[in-house]
């Protein structure tokens, strides 16, 4: 069975569809929102802080920001003034700045990428038996010599 490019296309603009239907989708459009709100409220950050610090939630009238130490949540508190101008030039209707202190990183760095394991003897004698039945060349470490080259 094979789906037409224009098939292909369609399929997952109705994914997107039934997944924004009905309330179920109240949370995931919230995160969305948030998500805008935080790009719009970033740049009003001075430099130094906005490598520490990240926009939260919306909680009444209250922006709530996350700070990853004691020094940047005075820093933050210092540009409060700014970004409760720049929530209300968005359409916001806040009055205050809450600021939380994490332990954690704000954004996690991404695990380092794991080196392969070496092939175990019972694997090796395989993939060369493999080698050999289509008649590809292969040096002592296991690896195809010339990516396909057939022996002569």
């Amino acid at each position: 069975m094979s789906v037409s490019r224009s098939g292909s296309s369609r399929l997952p603009r109705e994914a997107l569809d039934a997944l924004f239907a009905g309330s179920a989708a109240d949370p995931l459009r919230r995160a969305l929102w948030l998500d805008t709100l935080e790009r719009q409220l970033r740049p009003h950050l001075p430099p130094a802080l906005a490598a520490h610090a990240r926009f939260a939630n919306v909680q009444g009238r209250k922006l709530v920001f996350v700070v990853d130490s004691p020094v940047w949540h005075a820093r933050l508190r210092l540009a409060s003034a700014e970004l409760l101008d720049a929530a209300r030039s968005v359409g916001l209707e806040c009055d205050a700045v809450v600021v939380r202190t994490t332990t954690a990183p704000l954004r996690p760095e991404p695990p380092a990428p794991r080196r392969p394991r070496p092939m175990s003897p019972g694997t090796r004698e395989a993939l060369r038996a493999a080698l050999d039945s289509l008649g590809v060349d292969d040096d002592e470490g296991g690896n195809a010599k010339g990516r396909g080259r057939v022996k002569s």
